[in-house]
């Protein structure tokens, strides 16, 4: 079968990088002086290695809440000896002084710092230490490097290395020493966000080799300072810039320009107007641009063709057929052209291969790709007409479109307008209609950013697009990878008092989903993360309510899933005095059928526990086991569970049957007329994973009203699932059991005739196990 797009392995390269982060101790490392993480001597990494290490590390700290950052980790590439740095990409808040100051004996050619607001005026002095190899400098986002943090100079000792590591950068005087001399081979450079007080031209001033500038969001007092690399500069960014006539007057002498980003976020008031003229000129001066970006700009005056004045045919990219009047000028195609937010990107005849817009979906998915990294307020906008596209129409380019939003939703996990966006996008591109189309890695992807945003962001509108997406994979098998996770995340939505109506709803079923048909070992872990005691709460206040809603069912039936032979659950729950509970739902809904059922069906567990059963055997709850014996509520189920819980407490023997009211004996006639009123044909809402509960019962003549249940209900589920539970009931050695029943002399005339049905039902399956129920199954929405 061929491999489905999206599913890659990854590399050898990516596995071990994996393994040795997560296993530094046990690989390359070991616990020195005050438990500081060092190197052993006898590594020796090449750059292609510790660049792997370092870039893998950022990406687990920000993506995997499994992982565990390692204090003094850039400690680890301090000497060049052993290991060599050259291309380190960093980001967020995570990053601290310390750690770049711990590297700065590397000689880095590249180092792309984004969002590192915990950076202050002391990594300017690491960067220092980088001058005469850098080749590549990213700064974008950094709002607090160019200030001193606390009023301590630029100038710091190392022996201040450790100093105000804690306290965020506050905003002190800018820093006024640093300065770009010295950085000779410096070619590209993002100082995106520079803030207002620090002057763009005298930082810049000094390198005389830039051939890549990124202003975005720079106040800039003028810019003729940008001619001083009129021979250099391939590529100048301007996104959110004041333009004025000066600036792209000095923007036309740049005459070797290859990429121009005059782009804004048309949300923005400016005085400058993108005129047909300015747009014209630029095209016949810059005669080497091979992508242009005029995002978000209105035009003032006519710059498309009529339509009827178009050229025929199909859409082209030839600039003589352009749509746009002065793109009709350009020598060749654009490589890009940036349209976003236009009204430009609508027209038919385009001359570029890559066009961002939101004519359709592949412009939307370029400007996604264009603008995540540095743009998420572009980002979220064309995020959001995916969903519409998703929605609405269909997305002819699903894997693509996964992944992009999936690497928004890692790159921006702190940015909750993405999160949003990005959610319920991931909800409609992961739903049936586009399932066959991903492979499982794809998937698993998409559960690892859905469990991150659970994790960052407790605002309804994200905790609810997660949950619905969760709600579209097959649960509990795709998400068993992240088992133990996303279940304490659902847990803690649960946790308050009053919850979202509607999130509540989608994560108890989402819970409820997650131990059905899991190992007992999951439930036992999941019980002790205090699932019962959640479950029991919820009940609770809707009790409180008086409302007997989804959210009240899906909890019984969850705690119904979690308690199947788990004693340990079944402890807790009668700990958290949830018999009270069910008494009191007894009496507030007594019409429920499916409340009742899923009560019985927990209480069946219980029943299954013989160190418990102890706390079942009051009058009180005999009682109302017994009137529920007559219970037709949901077919036979209610009144079936009511009968299991009853006859594993008989088989404790009438020694234990210590009360006056109700008599045993009385108990036990009411039981027989109980089962001799079941239609053995009943089809069943129920799954059993093991007949051990049942089978215990057969060989014994303590309860022969306990013995015919148990016959009952095996020869009610090989009768009607053959091909489920013939081979199950074969492989439990049931039959050899049931030989047994047959001994005994205490067994019941229509017990052995009964049992011998059962045999012949499970030979005649040995000889044809073809499926004789019309391929129809139970409902399996829960386990007994």
């Amino acid at each position: 079968m061929a491999a489905k797009a999206g599913d890659d392995p990854d590399s050898l390269m990516t596995l071990a990088t994996v393994f040795c982060l997560r296993n530094l101790r046990k690989t390359m490392c070991y616990q020195g002086f005050r438990n500081k993480l060092c190197m052993r001597a006898d590594i020796f990494l090449p750059s292609e290695i510790c660049d792997k290490l370092v870039n893998t590390y950022m990406e687990l700290v920000h993506t995997d809440s499994n992982f565990e950052p390692e204090e003094s980790f850039f400690q680890l590439f301090s000497d060049p000896r052993s290991t060599r740095l050259t291309r380190v990409q960093l980001r967020e808040d995570f990053v601290r002084d310390r750690d770049l100051e711990a590297i700065r004996k590397q000689d880095l050619i590249e180092l792309h710092l984004t969002y590192c607001n915990s950076l202050s005026s002391r990594s300017l002095k690491t960067l220092s230490s980088f001058r005469e190899t850098l080749v590549s400098l990213c700064l974008f986002g950094c709002s607090n490097i160019f200030y001193r943090k606390g009023g301590a100079p630029l100038a710091c000792t190392e022996d201040s290395e450790d100093e105000d590591e804690d306290v965020p950068a506050a905003r002190q005087a800018p820093e006024t020493d640093f300065s770009f001399r010295g950085f000779d081979r410096l070619r590209l450079l993002n100082l995106g966000q520079l803030p207002d007080d620090v002057e763009a031209e005298s930082l810049l001033r000094p390198l005389r080799s830039v051939t890549a500038l990124d202003l975005s969001n720079v106040r800039l007092q003028g810019a003729a300072f940008l001619t001083q690399w009129r021979e250099r500069l391939a590529s100048l960014v301007l996104y959110n810039v004041d333009l004025s006539e000066e600036v792209v007057g000095t923007v036309l002498e740049l005459g070797n320009l290859r990429h121009l980003d005059l782009s804004r976020e048309s949300r923005r008031n400016v005085k400058f107007k993108m005129t047909r003229k300015i747009l014209t000129v630029l095209v016949q001066r810059l005669l080497h641009l091979v992508s242009l970006d005029i995002s978000g700009h209105i035009m003032l005056d006519n710059c498309t063709v009529p339509h009827f004045e178009e050229a025929v045919g199909r859409p082209s990219t030839e600039p003589c057929k352009s749509s746009i009047y002065p793109l009709q000028e350009l020598k060749r195609p654009l490589q890009f052209l940036g349209l976003y937010d236009t009204t430009l990107c609508n027209v038919t005849h385009i001359p570029a291969y890559k066009v961002t817009g939101s004519k359709n979906e592949d412009q939307v998915l370029n400007a996604i790709e264009a603008y995540t990294e540095f743009r998420p307020e572009l980002a979220h906008k064309a995020i959001n007409q995916l969903f519409d596209i998703a929605r609405i129409q269909h997305c002819s380019q699903l894997l693509r479109a996964l992944q992009l939003v999936i690497a928004a939703l890692k790159c921006h996990k702190y940015d909750k307008s993405i999160q949003v966006t990005g959610s319920a996008a991931l909800f409609y591109l992961t739903n049936t209609e586009y399932r066959s189309d991903q492979s499982v890695r794809l998937r698993r992807d998409v559960i690892q950013v859905v469990l991150n945003g659970m994790e960052q962001y407790q605002e309804v509108t994200v905790q609810r697009n997660c949950c619905l997406t969760l709600c579209n994979f097959s649960i509990p098998e795709e998400l068993e990878f992240q088992y133990s996770r996303v279940n304490q995340l659902l847990l803690k939505i649960l946790e308050p008092a009053r919850q979202d109506e509607s999130i509540q709803r989608i994560a108890v079923h989402l819970c409820n989903a997650l131990v059905c048909q899991v190992d007992n070992h999951h439930k036992e872990a999941v019980g002790k993360m205090g699932f019962v005691k959640t479950m029991l709460n919820l009940i609770q206040k809707k009790l409180q309510d008086r409302t007997c809603d989804q959210v009240m069912e899906f909890s019984w039936s969850a705690l119904w899933n979690i308690t199947d032979e788990t004693p340990d659950n079944c402890q807790m729950f009668l700990n958290c005095h949830g018999m009270s509970l069910f008494l009191e739902c007894l009496e507030e809904f007594p019409d429920k059928q499916e409340l009742h059922r899923n009560m019985l069906g927990l209480l069946g567990n219980v029943a299954e526990v013989k160190s418990l059963r102890p706390q079942l055997l009051t009058p009180q709850f005999i009682t109302v086991f017994s009137n529920l014996l007559e219970s037709k509520a949901d077919g036979i189920e209610v009144s079936y569970n009511a009968c299991g819980v009853l006859s594993h407490i008989m088989f404790d023997g009438p020694q234990v049957w210590s009360m006056e009211e109700p008599r045993r004996d009385a108990v036990m006639d009411r039981m027989w007329d109980a089962i001799q009123s079941w239609d053995v044909s009943s089809r069943r809402n129920i799954n059993y994973r093991s007949f051990e509960p049942i089978l215990r019962l057969l060989p014994q003549s303590i309860a022969p009203v306990s013995q015919h249940w148990a016959t009952w209900a095996l020869y009610n589920l090989v009768s009607v699932y053959p091909s489920k539970y013939c081979p199950l009931l074969i492989k439990e050695g049931g039959v050899s059991l049931l030989e047994k029943v047959l001994e005994l002399e205490s067994s019941q005339p229509e017990t052995k005739e009964m049992a011998r049905k059962v045999m012949e039902q499970c030979e005649n399956f040995k000889e044809d196990p073809m499926e004789t129920n019309n391929g129809q199954e139970a409902n399996y929405g829960q386990i007994g």
